[in-house]
């Protein structure tokens, strides 16, 4: 028997949006407009070993340890910018700061050419539409500056929720904002552990999106598989689970 769907929760990196260059060419033009001339690969593996440990020492933007989103991106920029060999406090300062305020709205981010038509056919549909994604308290301003944010009833960022996807509490907290069953939600995301496997473990009804197809999950099934988000409204009218 068909569960009729009556919200649709994204996620947001790699799903609707993604960075409109890489985070090297980013901080590279930034640190030229300061004067500096360091190449983008080299600051892209000081940016991933920065970020891998900072991770790992200060989950989800440090919530737990009284840090916030700010904090946590600047410092992160800071420890990128002392790996490459720049020493000057203000100067750190200044890049931090300039490229925590770049990420905040559009210029850097760039919408899937699938992302806009979906999330409007979803609408039409009759679905209300949130956000549960990893992201901090800038959220809301990049996708009112995409175009984006009015589709949606409610974000939750792991800023706000407290807790970062695959804990299932943000999912909880998802449910209550939504007012209904969980068999009545569907969530898309790109993330096998984060996305679908963590919604799933609630209910939820999950769709792995895979846009290059080089995902590997046999427990995936091809229904629950999506390369485009164009698939996505036939298959909410189709789906059964």
């Amino acid at each position: 028997m068909r569960v009729p769907v009556r919200w649709v929760l994204w996620d947001i990196k790699d799903t609707l949006l993604k960075v409109r260059r890489s985070v090297g060419e980013q901080y590279c033009n930034e640190a030229m407009r300061s004067g500096l001339k360091i190449p983008a690969i080299k600051i892209e593996t000081a940016f991933r070993e920065a970020y891998r440990n900072r991770s790992h020492l200060y989950p989800n933007y440090g919530i737990a340890q009284g840090m916030n989103g700010q904090l946590w991106w600047t410092g992160l920029v800071k420890t990128t910018f002392l790996q490459c060999g720049v020493q000057d406090p203000a100067l750190l300062d200044t890049l931090a700061n300039n490229l925590y305020h770049s990420f905040s709205g559009p210029e850097n981010w760039e919408v899937f050419p699938d992302s806009n038509s979906t999330l409007k056919s979803c609408t039409a549909l009759g679905m209300k539409q949130g956000v549960v994604s990893n992201f901090d308290r800038r959220l809301e301003g990049i996708l009112q500056g995409c175009g984006l944010r009015s589709h949606f009833s409610f974000l939750l960022t792991s800023e706000e929720a407290g807790v970062a996807k695959p804990d299932p509490n943000i999912f909880v907290q998802a449910l209550k904002k939504s007012g209904v069953p969980a068999k009545h939600i569907v969530h898309v995301g790109d993330h096998y552990k984060n996305d679908y496997l963590a919604s799933r473990s609630l209910g939820i009804r999950g769709y792995l999106l895979d846009r290059q197809g080089l995902q590997k999950h046999p427990d995936v099934p091809p229904q629950h598989q999506l390369q485009s988000l164009n698939e996505l409204p036939e298959r909410l009218l189709q789906d059964t689970d």
